[in-house]
């Protein structure tokens, strides 16, 4: 894996993201591999299906002969091969990047990490992990898989990934459901800045593909308490634009807009019986 991301592995490490609100390990252990056993490991002798090669996956069960045909590489897939899939949708636009005085990272920092480290998890625990980056546009998709190598892919695309652009939730989940060709676990990392109607849709197409769906909204200690005090300028992120106001006249509005929007989202997910 790369350096940039080695001590997050560290054991203790690990034992220090204890302080997060979501415990990646709980994610996992808890919600999406822990309890997880397959019934079924291994290849078996009946065929079910092929699945489109990833760089790391065993060479052994390639289809040589549709390979032949198609110039394409494909593997075989059996009745008994069931892993347990994964995927890791990032959100990546603009307004990922802020993070406030006190705050040790941006959301896209604190997001980014605890996105490498669910893949480990899940990988290390034998199944697979796919990732998604998004911002207006899908940037970057990894399809699952499983192989000790496929960490390290995860984690360059990650390291390579900056914030930009607007977001647009209910398009781009459309689109990674599409390609979310298999039912699997969905874990969706955002602050989900967008139209409640358009996140509510996208989350809709994920239910219609029967995927078991975790969205982890992520927020900034200041957009939650609103600390500003001073006549502050801000700059805005997705959309171009800044305004000076007075903190205090507008906290108590602030406070209760921003309440509603969290209400709002928990209610489209509670609604779609997915874990918020």
């Amino acid at each position: 894996m790369t350096e940039n991301y080695r001590n997050y592995f560290d054991p203790r490490t690990l034992a220090e993201l204890k302080d997060l609100r979501v415990s990646a390990r709980t994610i996992v252990e808890g919600y999406l591999a822990g309890l997880h056993r397959s019934p079924h490991q291994g290849y078996s002798v009946e065929f079910a299906e092929h699945r489109e090669y990833v760089p790391g996956d065993d060479l052994r069960y390639v289809d040589w002969k549709v390979f032949g045909r198609t110039d394409r590489i494909y593997l075989k897939q059996f009745v008994e091969e069931t892993n347990f899939t994964c995927h890791l949708l990032l959100d990546s636009s603009e307004s990922m990047a802020y993070k406030s005085e006190t705050s040790p990272l941006s959301k896209f920092e604190y997001a980014r990490i605890l996105t490498a480290v669910l893949a480990y998890l899940v990988i290390h625990q034998q199944d697979a992990a796919g990732l998604g980056i998004f911002g207006r546009q899908l940037q970057d998709f990894v399809r699952p898989s499983g192989s000790p190598q496929h960490l390290s892919q995860i984690l360059s695309v990650l390291e390579r990934t900056s914030c930009s652009g607007e977001t647009s939730l209910g398009p781009i989940l459309h689109e990674l459901s599409d390609r979310i060709r298999h039912r699997g676990v969905v874990v969706l990392l955002s602050d989900l800045f967008d139209e409640s109607d358009s996140l509510k849709l996208g989350l809709m197409r994920l239910r219609h593909r029967r995927h078991d769906v975790r969205v982890l909204q992520i927020v900034d200690p200041a957009e939650l308490a609103f600390p500003f005090e001073e006549p502050t300028l801000f700059r805005g992120l997705e959309l171009p634009g800044e305004q000076m106001v007075d903190p205090r006249g507008l906290r108590k509005a602030y406070l209760e807009e921003f309440s509603r929007f969290l209400a709002r989202t928990r209610k489209i997910c509670r609604d779609l019986g997915f874990e918020h």
